[in-house]
Order: structure tokens, then sequence, then C-alpha cells
């Protein structure tokens, strides 16, 4: 049965089967129980019993257009700073914060339900993408797996598959997946966004090494299967110079990746406000520019944006990284100096 899928942890605590102080959670799911361990400090699991899995993105919803994903958690423990899904959490009455990073909502049931919607649409889903919202190998995903028989039921009704993810975990199901690549395509994204280990820690400080993500791109490609990196949110003024993108997309060539996508950080209300804190514990002085950015909205001005691109693409060429999945690798450059861009670090140099 469903509700007897438990994971069985030395030293949990059950709080009750319906704990106060999770309001909107008995209203979306039915709540089996909360635990919590020492081997997991500071996290409360909330398990829960889905009513679906599949979720459809509106055709108006941009870049996931008509898309069908599945989200076998919600928060994460990752606990990135600028994650664009943390406002997912208010929805359960939930902070966009802490409680995102602490308060993690496993869906117990969620490999059956997704074996019983594909058999009721059918051809209506053509593909699956994974980790779309929350990274469905955080580290709770040891000991849960909810990912093998999720694979197993999209592989059974022949449904390509994507799987972005930040986890190094993805490491213990890539015999599985490269299994499954012979009866239907799998496609693969490691999200890296940052090469200076001081700085990952401190943006990103439940993730993997960025050592660790670019072995386990590696690791994908020594199993057949085709890997990409987001090299994104690049940060601005932070690991949008020309030194660590150049360290980051020549690490990127030296693990195999076979394509790169850099974008720039984008703040939406909620998370916005989460980042900014962060920012002004860590890094002061930059909080002034930052505001400046965005002041008029959740993305960088264009003009931002259109410099980052242009710093980015004779890098890309330079190691004939693919600029996306499905678009040919890029030719090698030719061994000029590539024209000086204006700094967005250096005031005196300022773009907008």
């Amino acid at each position: 049965m469903c509700s007897n899928r438990r994971v069985r942890w030395s030293g949990q605590e059950v709080r009750g089967d319906r704990p106060e102080g999770l309001p909107g959670l008995p209203g979306l799911d039915e709540l089996v129980r909360s635990v919590t361990t020492p081997e997991f400090a500071g996290v409360t699991f909330h398990e829960v019993l889905a009513k679906s899995a599949l979720n459809h993105v509106p055709p108006s919803s941009r870049p996931m257009a008509d898309a069908w994903t599945i989200n076998p958690y919600r928060g994460c423990q990752h606990a990135c700073v600028y994650c664009f899904a943390r406002t997912t959490h208010t929805y359960l009455d939930l902070d966009a914060g802490k409680d995102f990073d602490s308060q993690i909502i496993v869906k117990i049931n969620v490999a059956e339900i997704v074996a019983a919607e594909l058999r009721r649409m059918g051809d209506r889903v053509p593909s699956v993408n994974l980790g779309t919202n929350t990274d469905p190998y955080q580290r709770a995903e040891g000991r849960y797996q909810l990912l093998p028989p999720i694979i197993r039921a999209l592989a059974a009704r022949q449904k390509p598959i994507s799987i972005l993810t930040k986890g190094t975990l993805l490491r213990r199901d890539l015999p599985l997946l490269a299994e499954v690549n012979q009866q239907v395509p799998v496609r693969l994204a490691m999200s890296i966004a940052i090469f200076d280990d001081e700085l990952q820690h401190s943006v990103e400080p439940g993730t993997p090494s960025t050592a660790a993500r670019l072995a386990t791109v590696r690791a994908a490609k020594d199993h057949g299967l085709p890997c990409g990196v987001l090299l994104m949110p690049i940060l601005p003024y932070l690991t949008d110079s020309t030194e660590h993108l150049d360290r980051a997309l020549s690490r990127l060539a030296d693990a195999g990746a076979d394509w790169v996508q850099c974008s720039a950080l984008y703040l939406r209300p909620g998370v916005k406000e989460w980042f900014m804190a962060w920012l002004g514990r860590t890094h002061p002085e930059l909080v002034g520019r930052y505001t400046e950015l965005y002041a008029n909205g959740s993305y960088a001005p264009k003009a931002y944006r259109t410099w980052l691109t242009e710093r980015v693409r004779p890098l890309t060429r330079a190691y004939r990284l693919s600029p996306g999945p499905g678009r040919r690798r890029a030719e090698p450059a030719r061994r000029t100096e590539p024209k000086p861009l204006p700094s967005p670090a250096a005031p005196q140099q300022t773009l907008f």
C-alpha cells in the first residue's frame, strides 16, 4: 500500500500524523507524518500522499511552455539563496526563506500516481521533465529513492526523459538511465553556476561541490548519456568576470559537457528579498549596485544581458561548447583575442 512506503530512519522522531504548523498541507494532499532525524539536523520531512504527479505547464509560460513536469519534492535542502522556486512554499502557508530550505514535502506515492496518470493520459504526454522546480536529487532522495520507480514508469510508457539537477546522487541512477536510453531518449543537465569554492558554499550551502558535479558530468558521459550544463545564474559583479567565466567553461569542456547555457540572475518577488538579505550579510558593498540593477523588475536590464552574451560567446566558441541542447557543437574560434568588453564591476565603465 502507498501509505506504508515510509523511510525507516534510525533516531527519527515522528511528530504526529497531522502536526500543527503546516496549515497548507492537509488541504493539498494527505499528510501521513512528519519526520526529523539527526542525519538531517534542522530539517523536517513531511510525507504526503499526492493526489496528482504530472504537471502541465501552460503554453504561455516560458521557457517551459507546454511541457510536462514531475516534482517529487517541494522545498529543497540545497538552500540556494537565489532559487526561483522559493515562492512556491508560500502556497502551503510556509515562508520562502528558511522554511523552503528546512520544511521538505515528500510525495511518497509519486511513482504509483505517475504510472496511473500515464495509463490514463496516453499520448497527451509526449515527454516529461524532472528538476524544473525543486531538485529531484537533493540529499533526501538517497533515503526515499523516489526517482528509480518514476524513471521505470516513464520508460514503460515510452516517454522521453529530461533531468536537471545539482545533485551528484544522479550517479546512483546512471546505469538505469543508460539502460532506459536504449528504449527512449534520456537527456541530462547539471546545474553548475559558481567556480569559486568559497562563494559556492555561501550561495548554495546545501549543494555538492563544483568538482563533484563536474565528476558527475564525466560519469554521465562515461555511461553514454548526453549531458549539458546550465551555467546559471551568473551573478553580476560576482561571477561575470572574464576570468571566472573562462575558468568555468574550460572545466566544463574538460568534463565533456555536450552543451552549456548561460543566463543572468533572475530575482522574482519573494526570492529577491531573501537574496538581498544574503547579499547584505556577505557583500554589503554590492547592495546598492544590485538595487539599481534590479530596480525595474526581476530580470537584469537588457543592456547587461546583451553585454553578458557578448562576453560569453567568444569563450564558448574557444572551448567548442554548443550553446544549447540539440544545437551543433561550436567550431573552434580563431586564435585572436576577443574585443575587450566593459566590466560591470568597474564603476568608471558603467553600462547603464
